[in-house]
This record gives C-alpha cells, sequence and structure tokens, in this order.
C-alpha cells in the first residue's frame, strides 16, 4: 500500500473522528501522528494526510457547494458522515491537487468507501466524483 493511499486513511480517520466527535480534525491527526512516532516512515505519510485536511479547510466553503449541487439531492447533512469526509477528501484532490490524476483520487475515494461505508456508498461517491471531475456543477 502506497504512502498516499494510507495518508487518505489517516486524512479520513481524522475527518470522520472530528465530524462524529465535534472535535479539530488536524489535532486528531496530530495526536495519531504522536501515537505511532516510533514506527518507520511516517513523515510522508502524515505529511499528505495533513496536505488533505488542510487543503479541505482552506477550500470547504468551494468544495461544499460543489458536493451539494451534484449529489443528487442529498444534501451533506443527510450523508452519512464517512461518506461526507471521503467525497470531502476526494473532491480537494480532484479541484486542488495536480500531482494526482483525477482517475486516481476517484479510484482511492471509491476503495475507501468500499471498506468504511455501505454497499451503496461506492456507486454514489464514483459518481459524484466522476462528475466534479469532469467539469462539476457547471455541467
Amino acid at each position: 500500500m502506497s504512502a498516499r493511499t494510507k495518508a487518505r486513511k489517516r486524512a479520513l480517520d481524522a475527518l470522520y473522528a472530528a465530524g462524529v466527535r465535534q472535535d479539530d480534525a488536524l489535532l486528531l491527526l496530530k495526536e495519531t501522528n504522536d501515537e505511532v512516532a516510533d514506527r518507520q516512515n511516517q513523515e510522508a505519510i502524515f505529511d499528505y494526510a495533513e496536505m488533505l485536511l488542510m487543503g479541505y479547510f482552506t477550500n470547504a466553503d468551494q468544495i461544499d457547494n460543489e458536493l451539494k449541487m451534484l449529489s443528487d439531492g442529498w444534501s451533506l447533512e443527510r450523508m452519512p458522515n464517512v461518506d461526507r469526509a471521503i467525497l470531502r477528501l476526494g473532491a480537494w484532490e480532484i479541484l486542488h491537487n495536480e500531482e494526482v490524476p483525477n482517475e486516481v483520487a476517484i479510484a482511492e475515494a471509491v476503495a475507501l468507501a468500499s471498506e468504511y461505508s455501505t454497499d451503496d456508498s461506492p456507486k454514489f461517491i464514483n459518481g459524484v466524483l466522476a462528475r466534479l471531475a469532469k467539469g462539476g456543477a457547471a455541467l
């Protein structure tokens, strides 16, 4: 598993837990980083996880507006917390990280949904992020 795949999982864990606990995702990520500081090769994982979270928070209004427009009548509040977190991270990668091809961002988000969410979530997340990659709410 690549460092970025692991970073996406760490960012998802922090964003999901922050939503459930009404806490600060970056603080939760730092706490996790402190807990595993004795393990090898953690710096790249946590650096990208922090980049994902900071990227989302910096662009939250734009990302959330795009997701609202593309989510087939589902408000963000109505979505399962894990799906909402996956969409937010995937949307940031599509809209703001030119280093990651859109297809990779979508595939990684779908893989997270397959592992952590409902049976219907991968298809839903794939559809929303694919529309976003093709031009977003302007379609």
